[in-house]
């Protein structure tokens, strides 16, 4: 108590002295100054703290008064006026490969194949965001994509409900499926220019679902959240099936915890199940003939994720650090037809394929961080029918033989605050049949207007 009402009367006396007497003692001014500062960090960290604990026993909490309407979103005096962002991204590129015979070897390449896009100067994409309560029930976020080839989509809409049953909430519309980890996160907050490959073999980069999830997040100490989704199925590895009822399913489940004041952690598993009708690719026959080939049948996937995040104290603001990895595997059983808008010979089709990736990134000092990223992927062996019943041959399905493309990726990004960033990114792709590609983005991401906080 003594030492705590000398130091306060220590700080009064620095800030009424006349400038001659702080000269006339330094050491000491510095000394004072330097407590006042490790007490000012103390208790922002403590305060820190408390606020996480806040956060999460509202979430587990029921509402206060059973006969309260429930609400989507906290209320305010702007609560029903639209929240609009714009997100600009933008890259250049030097590619040591022609990016138009970029490919993932030995995958049946999927809807919109993102690849390492263009060379030279590119637009990326680029987001339009509008988002508010509704009414006291439901909120709405509505995400307009425009892709660097200046094609114009609709990336999320879709309606929210929270609170009217404790821990529950409900998502429709047209979203970003929870399938693992990175999957949720939109393009301009991953730690580096491009998506991992095995979601660029499984996914066509990003997976979304028109249909309706629901979460249910445990009332426990430590983070439990489970989660349905089902939808229309029609984005890769599904397809268009004009069928009523629903076209696809999944489960999740997600765990986590604080590690102390320092860390945290969260693991989680997926597992989603879809149907594929007539779902084209392009190819060439053994003599070099351009086919267009087609897969029916059913394909299943599932995958692990784990991430942990260290911040001292838990001030991300100086430093931290965040170790991120996904486990995906797929399965797809049905029929393959060769050549289907002309012979349209067609057999059984099997494959038993996974791919992973791990990477790491550190902010040593405010604004700068650094990034490295290791990814593989295993083909398998597809049992393709018309190859085994001697009909056709492996060489007229080029793009399936065996291969495991692998990629390793470094970045260096800086951020002047939070609503800017450049990047420079270096990758050694090899997803190509023996044809490393050395790639090199210099990228930026400026935030205009409102935007939510991303998740964990």
């Amino acid at each position: 108590m003594f030492r705590k009402f000398t130091l306060a009367a220590a700080i009064g006396a620095a800030f009424v002295a006349p400038v001659p007497a702080i000269g006339a003692d330094d050491a000491e001014v510095q000394k004072i100054r330097s407590e006042v500062k490790d007490l000012k960090q103390g208790y922002e960290t403590r305060i820190h703290q408390l606020e996480q604990r806040l956060e999460q026993t509202e979430q587990r909490s029921p509402p206060a008064a059973a006969a309260a309407p429930a609400q989507s979103a906290p209320a305010s005096a702007n609560a029903f006026n639209p929240a609009i962002s714009l997100i600009l991204d933008g890259q250049f590129s030097n590619l040591q490969r022609d990016p138009a015979t970029w490919q993932i070897g030995g995958f049946i390449p999927g809807g919109d194949e993102i690849g390492p896009g263009s060379r030279s100067f590119n637009l990326g994409e680029s987001e339009f965001t509008v988002s508010a309560n509704i009414d006291p029930y439901f909120s709405g976020v509505f995400i307009m994509a425009v892709s660097p080839e200046n094609k114009v989509g609709v990336e999320e809409g879709y309606v929210q409900n929270t609170g009217m049953i404790a821990g529950l909430s409900f998502k429709f519309g047209r979203m970003l499926s929870g399938f693992g980890y990175l999957n949720e996160i939109h393009a301009h907050a991953w730690d580096f220019v491009d998506a991992p490959l095995v979601y660029q073999a499984f996914f066509g980069g990003q997976l979304n679902e028109d249909g309706i999830q629901a979460r249910w997040l445990a009332p426990t100490p430590m983070f439990v959240e489970l989660g349905v989704e089902t939808g229309r199925g029609s984005a890769f590895p599904g397809s268009e099936r004009n069928k009523n009822g629903i076209n696809s399913g999944m489960v999740f489940a997600h765990l986590g915890d604080d590690v102390g004041i320092s860390n945290s952690y969260r693991v989680g598993a997926s597992y989603r199940a879809t149907t594929a009708q007539d779902r084209t690719y392009d190819d060439v026959d053994s003599v070099g003939t351009k086919v267009t080939n087609a897969f029916s049948g059913d394909s299943k996937i599932w995958g692990v994720d784990f991430v942990w995040k260290w911040a001292p104290n838990g001030n991300t603001v100086d430093r931290n650090f965040k170790f991120q990895a996904e486990y995906l595997r797929r399965k797809e059983d049905g029929s393959l037809a060769f050549d289907s808008t002309a012979t349209n010979l067609s057999d059984a089709y099997r494959s038993d394929q996974s791919g992973w990736y791990v990477q790491g990134a550190y902010q040593f000092m405010p604004r700068w961080r650094v990034g490295l990223r290791y990814e593989e992927l295993n083909s398998g062996n597809p049992d393709i029918g018309l190859v085994n019943s001697g009909t056709l041959t492996a060489a007229d399905f080029p793009r399936l033989a065996e291969n495991d493309p692998k990629r390793t990726t470094a970045m260096v990004d800086f951020s002047p605050s939070e609503f800017s960033r450049f990047r420079l990114q270096f990758a050694r792709d090899e997803a190509r049949f023996n044809e490393p590609d050395n790639q090199v983005f210099l990228q930026y991401i400026m935030s205009l207007g409102a935007h939510g906080a991303h998740k964990f």
